[in-house]
């Protein structure tokens, strides 16, 4: 599994606080052992974000991600990041 992250993705996780990159960080080391932990509670998303899941970060904080095959190799990409109310406005 390959884990890419996209420019605006990188853009919200440069704004957060520290707190928020290490929960990301921690949340991110179990997502890549076992994407389907139950302590990610990891789901897809329907209407604007269809083709999206979600992991949860910390209470509010979410990381929406898409995921794909190229040449066998699954191949993640976080592209968003933000509170549930950023996120689903």
């Amino acid at each position: 599994m390959d884990v890419l992250f996209s420019t605006t993705f990188k853009k919200q996780y440069k704004k957060t606080t520290s707190s928020i990159k290490n929960s990301f960080q921690i949340k991110l080391n179990i997502f890549i052992q076992d994407k389907n932990n139950y302590q990610l509670r990891s789901h897809s998303l329907k209407g604007e974000f269809k083709g999206l899941k979600s992991i949860n970060i910390t209470g509010d904080w979410r990381a929406l991600y898409k995921e794909g095959i190229e040449n066998d190799q699954v191949i993640i990409t976080f592209v968003l990041l933000g509170t549930h109310s950023q996120l689903y406005k």
